[in-house]
């Protein structure tokens, strides 16, 4: 097939590593694959002085410039500003994908030569800082969709009456994250990712941690992130990696005897899922997509969103398990992050693919019936 990826952006982003990692896979499955986006707007002079200012340092422009894409080895055409993407950028194809509401609202009219319209659903996009009725058209548009978790599934079809989708669960790069099989911390650990994005709740996740700080006043807390805080304060005591490599990032993920995620909804949840591939078990709010990756009372327990006395005991609980008893969470957790690769992903994603093809030719076809008729 030759397939259109359609981006907003090329950056750092989960959502993104999740699209490059189908590019490629994509590609290495004999695929000819498109990754088209807008220019990367560099940071203004002044906008680097505030950065200087709030403490965040100069940021350079590989730094501004870096992407999943170009971390795997997946060319990229970038248009010559940062504007919509227009069916004059993109080449004609079988199957075009759009990869963020604004992405389908730019396809929408894109011609029928630059193939089939699919969204890749990877979140429902109706944050506050959007503009909520646009986004909310673009989902009823009669695109095939492709989603990562059960909710979004559920979602897409009661609020939005989609009658085309198909589920494709992530995975974790099983090269990257893993880890020997281990006992618990000397010092019992717990990590979370940490960032300033409303809906990832660390402001409920800081206050779970200090509440266990004061059960556990030895508890270690160590944390990663893609910036530097800048309306958050950290305790001191929290250890924040910036950016962190993907080496670095196994390194936190396994010195680890609990994850927590305190998010208010979370499409996916991939950071508990590769904390799992470390052997970490996982605390999580019950916000959507890490209800498909936690088994409660197995390999992790989940709680209800904003409730930090439950959130707060369930890890408390984690950490004061038996060598014996936080070992069997630690190995359900791997069995369940080990037994589904992205490998057996991109074959679920090329299917939904070809079955939004199968779709559109029968359609094709009975348009034609009806018009002999």
């Amino acid at each position: 097939m030759d397939i259109n990826f359609i981006m907003a952006g090329a950056a750092m982003s989960g959502g993104d590593r999740v699209c490059a990692i189908y590019a490629k896979k994509l590609i290495e499955r004999g695929h000819h694959v498109n990754v088209i986006a807008p220019k990367t707007e560099l940071l203004t002079f002044r906008q680097q002085l505030k950065r200087i200012i709030k403490g965040l340092g100069w940021k350079t422009v590989a730094e501004q410039l870096q992407n999943h894409f170009d971390l795997l080895g997946v060319k990229v055409t970038y248009l010559e500003s940062k504007r919509p993407v227009t069916s004059r950028d993109v080449p004609d194809a079988d199957v075009i994908i759009a990869t963020w509401w604004l992405t389908s609202e730019w396809i929408n009219e894109f011609p029928k030569s630059k193939g089939v319209k699919v969204h890749f659903v990877q979140h429902h996009e109706n944050f506050k800082y959007l503009p909520i009725e646009r986004v909310t058209q673009v989902y009823k548009l009669p695109f095939y969709k492709i989603t990562i978790a059960n909710w979004l599934v559920n979602v897409l079809k009661k609020n939005y009456n989609a009658k085309d989708v198909s589920l494709v669960p992530n995975s974790v790069e099983l090269d990257t994250f893993y880890a020997a099989r281990r006992g618990k911390q000397v010092r019992p650990t717990i990590g979370f990712l940490f960032s300033e994005v409303e809906f990832k709740g660390v402001v409920i996740a800081l206050k779970v941690i200090e509440q266990l700080k004061l059960k556990i006043p030895t508890l270690r807390v160590i944390s990663f992130g893609n910036k530097k805080p800048e309306i958050i304060t950290l305790p001191e005591y929290i250890e924040l990696e910036v950016n962190p490599m993907q080496d670095t990032l196994r390194d936190i993920y396994q010195q680890c005897d609990v994850w927590l995620c305190c998010s208010l909804n979370e499409g996916f949840g991939l950071t508990i899922l590769e904390a799992m591939a470390c052997r970490t078990p996982a605390v999580s709010t019950k916000c959507g997509g890490p209800e498909d990756i936690i088994s409660h009372g197995y390999n992790g327990y989940l709680c209800d969103v904003n409730d930090i006395d439950a959130l707060t005991e369930s890890a408390f609980q984690l950490l004061n398990f038996s060598e014996e008893n936080w070992l069997e969470f630690s190995d359900n957790a791997y069995e369940h992050a080990t037994s589904y690769s992205w490998n057996d992903a991109v074959i679920l994603f090329e299917r939904a693919l070809k079955k939004a093809l199968t779709i559109d030719s029968s359609s094709k076809k009975l348009e034609q019936e009806v018009r002999e008729y």
